[in-house]
């Protein structure tokens, strides 16, 4: 179960973030709008939500997700792998260090949280463009002294490894093609969900209910055929910025 939550409000400047595709500038109002909805669904899902201010000089600052790796024993900070987005774990320090013991892993080792699933007591960290093997390393061994298992995966062509693969309660994972015969998931009941809809398999599984972005009928019907209660959030102005539902808030 989660108890809280930390995310942080969209910048102006999100209109020069990092973005793949393709989907036009992000209208700023209507991103706080939607992230006001989303902070408001954690809280009426049981978490104590804190709401940071946006950081000048980060475009991407309200993906926080990437930021650290957040678990039972331990936060790991994130020396993030995207050189415009190095320094935003700075700011998430002090506010992580009320909850958790703190441990920095430093470059040239990097990772970002995007790139690490956590189900139950086993860590996936995807290598990615964003995680390198050092990063992987750093982080998982990390969380081996606390008692958790970890993989590292290599990954396709995707932005993050949580682009591809989420938990969605009872062993169930939703999913990319590429991520379906993935030994080290083979212990999952897995539904594949095809690219014409690769927005939705980044969905976020708190306490019981699923949250969906808005706009993807049959992964929201496949979710529903498995009795789970469901949430649907438009998410259109962080899709613009490759975001998702993961990539806004820390829970822990």
């Amino acid at each position: 179960m989660f108890t809280h939550a930390i995310t942080r409000r969209p910048s102006e400047e999100m209109v020069d973030g990092i973005t793949s595709a393709g989907l036009g500038i992000p209208d700023h109002q209507l991103a706080l709008a939607q992230h006001k909805a989303y902070c408001m669904t954690l809280a009426a899902l049981g978490l104590e939500v804190t709401v940071l201010n946006s950081e000048p000089g980060y475009p991407d600052c309200c993906f926080v997700e990437d930021t650290a790796v957040v678990c039972e024993h331990v936060a790991v900070l994130a020396p993030l792998g995207a050189a415009s987005r190095q320094g935003e774990e700075a700011s998430i320090e002090p506010v992580l260090a009320r909850h958790r013991p703190v441990v920095r892993v430093i470059p040239p080792a990097l990772f970002e949280g995007g790139d690490v699933l956590q189900v139950g007591d086993t860590f996936f960290i995807g290598l990615s463009e964003r995680t390198n093997v050092a990063g992987a390393t750093a982080l998982g061994e990390t969380l081996a002294r606390h008692g958790y298992s970890w993989h590292a995966l290599e990954m396709g062509d995707t932005l993050h490894f949580k682009t591809d693969v989420n938990f969605i309660g009872d062993d169930t994972l939703l999913v990319s093609p590429f991520f379906d015969k993935a030994p080290e998931l083979a212990r999952f009941r897995r539904i594949v969900v095809d690219d014409d809809e690769a927005y939705a398999r980044n969905c976020l599984f708190i306490n019981g209910t699923v949250i969906v972005p808005a706009g993807f009928p049959r992964t929201l019907a496949a979710i529903k055929d498995l009795g789970r209660p469901t949430v649907e959030l438009d998410m259109s102005e962080f899709r613009k910025l490759d975001g998702g539902l993961t990539c806004l808030s820390l829970r822990f």
